[in-house]
């Protein structure tokens, strides 16, 4: 049962209809596995357009990282891939890239995560799908820019953070031991921009009828966010430094221990920074040069970041927050994957709702994240279990029951076990 508490965000649905927000009546195929493409086309479905996941025989492997009830439900496949329908294709078989053209025919986007290389040997490279759907948005997010070097490499998260100077940044803040963001941040990242890009071209499309293709490489898409934040004197020639944010990348830009615990603040304006020290007793430092503007507190945030540390040790957690509260200074706790739970903002917003789920029972979600005023996009339905629209969707397609049953005997599609 939904816990009466919390409101359950996916309702049902007729077969073939994503919700009614404001991508209703758009059909996306997603031939995406893992994460990259996959968190794309979930934010396209809860939206309301008509998400087809379509599955190797072997399934999303993202469905076996992390617990799940059934096996094959994983936290981070439920939540990248709710708002879908799930048909499991064998595109290797000469009938299973049938299926797959006579879906891309019905499709407005198709969205792979593959080097465009095999899906060329698969036979739905670009010109083959367009011509069975001229006006298809054909999106490729893979590792590298297809003009480049590296266009045929296979890519990971972590090896795009590597190349995208992540590692290294990482380093130069810390102890000096490169690391990697312990978040799948490329692939999110990226996912972002690809979901950014397909709205685009289907107000393109629109206007003017004409479908088109779109690449959405990693490591570029990488190195323009990063870049952005740590190019610096590195923008002009020739260069004015040696690149990166000093402020990003002081030592001590890190939550500051307290007394008892740790607490998140960012000191940051004139104003910040005159309240504080005045709170801290070290109103003296306001004559001090490099607290006098925001460029000579830059040019000194180490130094000044490593005094400031040293002043949050004196009180403990709850001291500050009522003495920093008080001076209108920003702050906040530093949660947990446990604290967060419970955080009260997210309680006030209903952020985190309980819902049933046709396999795994009682799972948590979260909503999404915007509010609009009209057309609130929400999930349609819960992630789906491997192939469990197949027969719906080959239905859809116009195909008979014999003929369905015939491609689930050759082995070019699969239908849910369970």
């Amino acid at each position: 049962m939904t816990d009466p508490g919390m409101t359950d965000p996916v309702s049902s649905q007729s077969p073939g209809q994503g919700g009614g927000g404001p991508l209703a009546g758009v059909r996306i195929l997603d031939l995406t596995s893992v994460l990259m493409g996959p968190y794309a086309t979930s934010i396209l479905g809860d939206m309301g357009a008509d998400v087809i996941k379509l599955e190797s025989p072997d399934g999303d492997i993202i469905r076996q990282v992390g617990p799940s009830r059934g096996g094959a439900m994983g936290g981070m496949f439920m939540h990248a891939n709710r708002s879908k329908r799930s048909i499991a294709v064998d595109l290797k078989a000469p009938a299973g890239r049938d299926v797959a053209l006579r879906l891309a025919a019905t499709a407005d986007v198709l969205v792979y995560n593959v080097r465009p290389q095999a899906m060329e040997r698969l036979g739905l490279g670009y010109d083959a799908v367009a011509a069975v759907r001229p006006g298809i948005i054909y999106v490729g997010t893979f590792g590298f820019g297809q003009d480049g070097r590296y266009a045929a490499r296979p890519a990971y998260d972590d090896l795009i953070q590597g190349l995208a100077t992540i590692p290294s940044l990482i380093a130069e803040a810390g102890d000096g031991t490169p690391r990697y963001v312990p978040v799948n941040i490329a692939d999110r990242v990226v996912g972002l921009h690809a979901a950014t890009a397909i709205l685009g071209a289907l107000r393109h499309r629109d206007r003017t009828g004409e479908g088109q293709r779109i690449d959405m490489p990693m490591f570029e898409t990488m190195a323009s966010f990063v870049l952005g934040d740590h190019l610096g004197g590195l923008s002009y020639d020739p260069p004015l430094d040696r690149g990166g944010y000093p402020r990003l990348l002081a030592r001590d830009r890190r939550p500051y221990r307290t007394a008892d615990g740790y607490l998140c603040v960012v000191i940051y304006t004139d104003r910040h920074w005159r309240r504080f020290l005045e709170i801290a007793g070290q109103a003296e430092a306001l004559s001090d040069p490099r607290f006098a503007s925001h460029a000579s507190r830059t040019r000194h945030i180490a130094a000044i970041t490593e005094q400031v540390a040293a002043i949050f040790l004196t009180r403990s957690t709850a001291e500050w927050e009522a003495l920093l509260g008080a001076a209108d200074i920003p702050h906040a706790p530093m949660h947990t994957l446990e604290t967060i739970m419970e955080d009260p903002h997210l309680a006030d917003v209903g952020f985190f709702a309980r819902a049933d789920h046709p396999t795994e029972g009682a799972v948590r979600t979260m909503q999404v994240p915007s509010h609009w005023s009209a057309s609130q996009p929400t999930p349609s339905r819960p992630a789906p279990d491997f192939g469990e629209h197949t027969l719906e969707i080959l239905r859809e397609l116009g195909l008979s029951e014999a003929e369905a049953g015939e491609l689930t005997a050759s082995g070019a599609v699969r239908t849910a076990e369970r």
